[in-house]
């Protein structure tokens, strides 16, 4: 059993690629400023709508979807700032 398990992982690794990522390492620090800068424009307009508008006219469905926007655009950007420095998740 132990030698057929072995011949199969070496016929295996030798059919193997090596990894290519699906975007070019040259755009990350372009694609981390700006989905930053878009997250930071979302969670302007998050905190703006929330101190200007008052508390019983407020709309959960836009609140929402404020806060999920940055916080993706926020989370991809932090994502692409680390590619960047090299520390690669």
């Amino acid at each position: 059993f132990f030698p057929v398990y072995t011949l199969f992982l070496l016929s295996a690794k030798a059919k193997m690629e090596p990894y290519a990522s699906p975007v070019n390492p040259n755009h990350f620090p372009t694609l981390a400023l700006l989905m930053m800068l878009v997250g930071v424009f979302f969670l302007g307009n998050f905190l703006v709508y929330e101190v200007t508008t008052k508390r019983l006219a407020r709309s959960l469905s836009k609140e929402i979807i404020f806060a999920v926007l940055a916080s993706v655009f926020l989370g991809l950007g932090t994502l692409f700032l680390t590619l960047t420095v090299g520390i690669y998740v």
